[in-house]
């Protein structure tokens, strides 16, 4: 029953994706409500960004701390208390209108959420084989998105409906109910008891042992690595910097950093202020063209699952390739004479959305070139990547549209939007870059560790 071929796994990753859907929802709650959260906070565009890069920066600060505790004490321990500060945040969120005390909710909710994806990615690299993770991972950010499709116009029509601290409240209370499931059910890997078993002393199995993975693509992962913590261990600062020597890991950061940051960007904050108080769309066609974004990271993960399966060792390209053309329609959209057709903004939505599941491929990399005793702290330090551009970004466009003196909803100007969102052409000339470099760097070194028959 407890072998990767068992129906458990399903269990337990369906458990994972319950936490990672709210999550998402908690994350993105304000790329609805940019506006509506203005006008409660009274913010001009530099603080509402802080809002949400503060929520980045706690995000991807926290991913080391999270990946060693994911090497340490396991996933459900890690999930569960990612659960219990989202929850916190969004109730400190709703009840206040103070900007201090509202930051102060969105940097333990960035804490909260750090917690979530990573260690998903964990428990399926625990209960699923080699072949199946690249769908399973794909199966993951499609499931997540729903997030941002729940975090659009429902989470509005709620706050409409409701109230701010109603709506707010709301996620809290969902958050709690998977806290739950977590403790009930979510198992680390297999032989491993639930939360609620360790705690009760049922079973003391904390975590599972660290097995060298089976050979199923060629590759062998080096498996010769003490752990980052615990008896025998290398200590976190060593670990650190043997992870950062490896080209393979470097390369899965600067891919996830070029692939996600403009979609995360986009969707947790500046899309609907860009589209109705830059490109003047009425909200529901600007709704839409959040939806396409979203839609389309559900469509291509589905597509790109199995291709990435089947075609691995051109996973590198891919992720390229959809750098450049993201780096194209964004040019297409801002270069239009005054302000594009609806049309346009929802190709552009749709080639940024697939940049959620390419952002992906860094996992995969990680798991080609990480030691498996490091393997939680080597996914933390990829998924900093992206959520590290994305905090730049945001921040960038916020900061370019006060400098224009259209920081608000009521000063809001085409030309001073398409000045602030230009500005993420140098990060993925950044990531491009970098990717060029550490690629060739990366397979060499997964030659030197790679077994062939």
């Amino acid at each position: 029953m407890t072998t990767r071929n068992s129906k458990l796994k399903w269990i337990i990753w369906s458990v994972g994706l319950c936490a990672y859907l709210i999550a998402v929802v908690n994350r993105s709650s304000f790329s609805a409500l940019g506006p509506v959260a203005q006008e409660h906070f009274s913010a001009e565009a530099t603080t509402l960004s802080t809002f949400v890069v503060l929520q980045l920066v706690v995000y991807a600060g926290c991913q080391i701390p999270v990946g060693i505790g994911l090497d340490r004490f396991g996933v459900s321990w890690v999930v569960a208390t990612g659960l219990a500060a989202m929850s916190l945040g969004q109730l400190a969120l709703g009840a206040t209108e103070s900007i201090p005390v509202a930051i102060a909710a969105r940097v333990v909710m960035g804490a909260g959420d750090a917690c979530i994806f990573t260690s998903l990615v964990r428990l399926v690299a625990e209960w699923f084989t080699r072949r199946q993770t690249p769908v399973v991972n794909q199966a993951t950010g499609l499931v997540g998105q729903v997030g941002q499709l729940l975090a659009i116009a429902p989470l509005a029509a709620l706050v409409g409906a409701a109230g701010w601290f109603a709506g707010f409240a709301a996620l809290a209370g969902f958050g709690a109910v998977v806290m739950v499931l977590v403790a009930l059910l979510l198992r680390d890997g297999p032989g491993v008891g639930t939360l609620l078993e360790r705690l009760t002393g049922r079973n003391r199995v904390a975590r599972p042992a660290a097995a060298p993975e089976s050979v199923e693509t060629g590759m062998l992962i080096i498996t010769e690595v003490l752990p980052v913590v615990g008896p025998g261990s290398s200590g976190v600062l060593p670990a650190l910097r043997s992870l950062a020597r490896r080209p393979g890991i470097r390369l899965a950061f600067w891919i996830h950093f070029a692939t996600m940051f403009s979609a995360d960007s986009f969707l947790l904050l500046w899309g609907t202020p860009f589209l109705t108080g830059g490109l003047g769309y009425p909200f529901a066609a600007a709704a839409g063209v959040l939806n396409a974004a979203v839609i389309s990271s559900m469509v291509t993960a589905v597509l790109f699952g199995p291709i990435l399966s089947r075609f691995a060792r051109h996973r590198v390209r891919m992720a390229f390739y959809g750098v450049v053309v993201m780096l194209g329609s964004w040019a297409v959209l801002l270069a239009w004479p005054g302000a594009a057709p609806v049309w346009v903004a929802g190709v552009v939505a749709v080639v940024m959305g697939a940049g959620i599941p390419l952002s992906m491929i860094a996992f995969d990399v990680v798991r080609s070139h990480a030691p498996a005793r490091q393997l939680g702290i080597a996914t933390g330090l990829a998924n900093m990547g992206g959520f590290t551009a994305a905090l730049v970004a945001i921040l960038l466009i916020g900061v370019a549209l006060d400098l224009q003196g259209s920081g608000t909803p009521e000063t809001y100007d085409l030309g001073s939007f398409k000045v602030a969102m230009a500005l993420q052409f140098p990060l993925w000339l950044l990531g491009m870059v970098m990717i060029l470099i550490e690629r060739p760097k990366a397979q060499r070194d997964l030659d030197r560790h790679t077994r062939r028959p």
